[in-house]
């Protein structure tokens, strides 16, 4: 595991809410184009899986995204996620009524994004990460940066961080060898 310094594990130890850039985050960043105009995404069963772990130990998790496609909207419902922000142009605003809404303070928050846009918030937030494919000036901005690509598995890398980190891995692994039940992804 990534040894990361004792200020930023004091961070994630406040952590309520895991916010997620969607396009080259949770996606690849690719968008296809189906003849009759329909968009075509693929999602990655790591991250769904890492989302679904991550509610189950108390964290809230919300996609905040530039563009709107009805792949997220399906992917948020499938994953019991509330908080879905498409279209937004005014990220730093959106950010601000999520935590009004949730009375939730910027540091009690995990952002996740990999391109110029998602600057703003990476800079604000807990603890701030970026898929290892992210563009240069968003990686040097960030607490951490995956190995994995964004699509490939970062979301379920920085996830997994998170619980060893805080000292729940241990119990989520446990739970699962009693039960047998992993919540899908």
């Amino acid at each position: 595991m990534t040894s990361l310094p004792d200020q930023v594990v004091d961070k994630l130890r406040k952590i309520r809410l895991i916010l997620l850039d969607v396009d080259g985050v949770l996606t690849d960043g690719r968008i296809g184009l189906l003849p009759g105009g329909e968009e075509i995404k693929f999602f990655s069963v790591y991250d769904g899986l890492a989302i679904r772990l991550a509610m189950k130990v108390g964290w809230e998790v919300g996609f905040l995204s530039g563009r709107t496609s009805e792949e997220v909207s399906a992917r948020a419902r499938e994953l019991g996620i509330e908080i879905v922000v498409q279209g937004s142009r005014d990220k730093v605003g959106d950010f601000e009524k999520i935590l009004k809404d949730r009375n939730l303070q910027a540091s009690e928050v995990v952002y996740m994004g990999d391109d110029l846009p998602d600057l703003p918030l990476l800079k604000r937030v807990g603890f701030s990460a970026a898929p290892g494919n992210a563009v240069e000036s968003v990686k040097r901005a960030v607490h951490y940066v995956t190995s994995e690509k964004g699509g490939g598995g970062a979301v379920r890398e920085v996830v997994d961080l998170m619980l060893k980190t805080t000292g729940k891995w241990e119990n989520i692994v446990e739970e699962l060898d009693k039960t047998g039940t992993v919540p899908s992804g």
